[in-house]
């Protein structure tokens, strides 16, 4: 009997244990792809200005040495890449941001349907943790408890994979992303619109704009967890075609005078 009376305090310690786990289970560690997204986000947006304005001004270089000629070609593309970033990624998070809305949404107009429909609901979010690995009772009692303290919340995060705190932000986003490529824009743009000869300027946005790349190649391998000299090297290894391939082009059409 002394058995029979302990196990349900055993019982109702692992269901509070589980219950503050899967309430808490982002605190335990961050792992790389969760760490600073945003940050990643940013740097590659930054390594995309980069490389799209360091190419255009050295393709244009190829082909004509005028300073006007680089130099308008660089803040075109810059003007054009940063608003093309920024409305793209507008687009985008506020589509997503729609989607999470609509499916939160159907899950309030399930819970306003009455008692029937609210007990199918509890018995999907039991279903949810019996196939993370609780037992079925267990599963039961803590679908009961996380419904209590906020019964939608508990929907969106463990059925639909969404953090009703954290939904997207179609502008905030935008404006990173405009920020993030004028970032990088400026290492080409800075590096060759004031040099009059022309060899200065081609080796100059070269030179300036490999360095950039590896320094963000450098940045998004440490935060992404990757091994940081292949990060950069891969980058790198990326401009240096892009660059090639556009001066290459850009000489031909000035070789042939078109």
């Amino acid at each position: 009997m002394a058995q029979h009376h302990h196990q349900p305090k055993h019982e109702h310690r692992i269901d509070t244990e589980s219950v503050a786990l899967l309430e808490n289970e982002e605190d335990e560690h961050v792992h790389y792809s969760q760490r600073s997204p945003w940050l990643r986000a940013f740097v590659l947006g930054a390594l995309d200005g980069l490389v799209s304005v360091a190419s255009i001004m050295v393709g244009v270089g190829g082909g004509n040495q005028d300073l006007s000629a680089m130099r308008l070609a660089g803040c075109a593309g810059w003007i054009a890449g940063s608003l093309s970033m920024a409305v793209g990624e507008y687009i985008s998070v506020a589509s997503q941001k729609d989607s999470e809305e609509a499916d939160i949404e159907k899950e309030r107009e399930e819970q306003r349907k009455g008692p029937e429909s609210q007990q199918r609901e509890l018995e999907e979010l039991a279903q949810i943790y019996v196939n993370r690995g609780l037992t079925k009772e267990l599963a039961r009692q803590v679908a009961e408890q996380m419904s209590a303290i906020d019964v939608i919340k508990a929907h969106a995060r463990d059925e639909l994979g969404i953090d009703i705190d954290e939904l997207s932000n179609p502008t905030q986003a935008a404006l990173v992303s405009c920020f993030a490529f004028t970032l990088g824009a400026l290492f080409p743009l800075l590096a060759g619109s004031f040099l009059d000869d022309y060899q200065s300027r081609i080796i100059c946005v070269i030179v300036v704009s490999l360095i950039g790349m590896v320094l963000f190649g450098l940045i998004s391998s440490a935060l992404g967890g990757a091994r940081v000299m292949r990060g950069a090297m891969r980058v790198l290894v990326g401009g240096v075609l892009a660059m090639s391939l556009t001066y290459g082009v850009g000489y031909a059409f000035g070789a042939a005078g078109i």
